[in-house]
């Protein structure tokens, strides 16, 4: 079977993996689409799947980073610091709607290369503050949501330069159909049995309630991450506030929690770049202290990482912590896919920022006063970065002392 009839025969699969086992998109639901204009083919398949499965709309939400480009280079700085009411009004209608949202995305490390970085945290900021609402349901799980990957003509060549255009586009959807357990002949039923094996990885988790995780590498990393009375560990299939479960990313390979937002001290490496906005952060350490970052070292992008600590005074703590075995079948593939949606899933990681309510008990029914009094961080960003290795080991520390091997040699114990 040639690659082209093996992508005409399982991208159908695909969509419906996505519409079924990642956003579980409920009859008579509106579905919004978030997609590159390049991505436009396959987003047309995914919205007949939708309508064939009962969607009340299909909504698409188009952009292009050739000229968001455009716009970063030649708008003045005023241009970022307000956000049009339509444009914030498009998420809070559908949000208000009940609708799910789910987001096509290609790699692009460099698309804001050289441009201003005080014109992309203050559009972040503002467009945050314009959209709260939407976003802090979606940490919530308020409704249904779903990350995936398409590819792209830029992402391809990034990964595959020796190849022809139409080749390397090829063999990123064959990559990006193999993580994401879409290459079989019943990827629905190879979603049931994943989804149920992250269900017992974070049922034991949770059972465990360590009171703290201590992450050690001959790397670098010593780092003591304190985990919250009460929290809980999610990853794969977890509950909307309205009672359907979802799946937030595919593919997907982590469980995840949070931790408590003044208890993390030690030193972290990165294992793998990190891309944020646009510009590519690599090989960097971060140094905590009572919960707060108080030094940040980089090879490359040190100046937008010391900005983004700085974008709240949530950003220079972790909001959540994340563990994925070395040997998950992306890290397998030996392949820095620049996006950390992929990157995330092939390493363990930790990220700045806000914390998911539904990582602790009864915690999307709670004000932000109250999650914050119990340990977990808010901030307007959430940015993972990978620190998982073949050599990184993870002990689990209970209230009475006892210390419980989680990760040996970047495995589960």
């Amino acid at each position: 079977m040639t690659i082209q009839e093996t992508l005409a025969r399982q991208l159908p699969l695909y969509a419906r993996v996505l519409l079924k086992k990642g956003i579980n998109l409920q009859k008579g639901q509106i579905l919004v689409i978030n997609a590159s204009v390049e991505a436009s083919p396959f987003a047309s398949l995914l919205a007949e799947e939708a309508y064939r499965g009962g969607a009340a709309q299909v909504v698409f939400n188009w952009y292009c980073n050739a000229t968001t480009r455009l716009r970063y280079q030649y708008e003045t700085q005023d241009k970022f610091e307000t956000v049009p009411q339509w444009r914030s009004e498009f998420n809070l209608y559908y949000y208000r709607k009940g609708a799910a949202f789910l987001s096509l995305i290609s790699a692009d490390p460099y698309s804001m290369q050289d441009i201003d970085r005080k014109k992309i945290f203050a559009w972040q900021k503002a467009f945050h503050q314009a959209v709260k609402e939407y976003s802090d349901g979606m940490m919530a799980s308020r409704t249904n949501w779903l990350v995936a990957a398409v590819p792209s003509p830029v992402w391809a060549k990034l990964l595959y330069p020796e190849l022809p255009e139409q080749e390397g586009l090829d063999k990123l959807w064959l990559q990006i159909l193999d993580v994401s357990h879409c290459l079989g002949t019943n990827p629905l039923a190879d979603w049931d049995q994943h989804l149920e094996n992250l269900k017992q990885r974070r049922q034991w988790l949770t059972s465990q309630q360590f009171t703290a995780l201590e992450y050690t590498s001959p790397k670098g990393t010593k780092l003591t991450v304190g985990l919250p009375e009460h929290h809980l560990w999610q990853g794969g299939a977890e509950s909307t506030t309205r009672g359907f479960l979802f799946n937030a990313n595919i593919p997907t390979e982590e469980v995840y929690s949070a931790p408590q937002a003044d208890r993390v001290d030690g030193v972290v490496r990165s294992t793998k770049p990190l891309v944020y906005n646009g510009n590519l952060i690599k090989d960097f350490q971060l140094t905590f202290k009572s919960g707060r970052v108080i030094a940040v070292q980089a090879a490359k992008g040190e100046a937008v990482l010391k900005d983004l600590i700085q974008m709240d005074e949530g950003a220079c703590r972790l909001g959540e912590v994340a563990l994925v075995p070395y040997h998950s079948p992306i890290s397998l593939t030996s392949q820095i896919f620049y996006e950390t949606l992929f990157d995330e899933n092939a390493a363990c990681h930790l990220a700045l920022g806000d914390s998911y309510p539904t990582c602790l008990e009864n915690g999307p029914e709670l004000s932000d006063e109250e999650l914050k009094k119990a340990g977990l961080n808010d901030s307007m960003i959430h940015v993972d970065f990978m620190v998982g290795s073949p050599d990184l080991n993870i002990t689990g520390i209970k209230k009475d002392g006892t210390r419980v091997p989680v990760f040996i040699n970047g495995d589960w114990a």
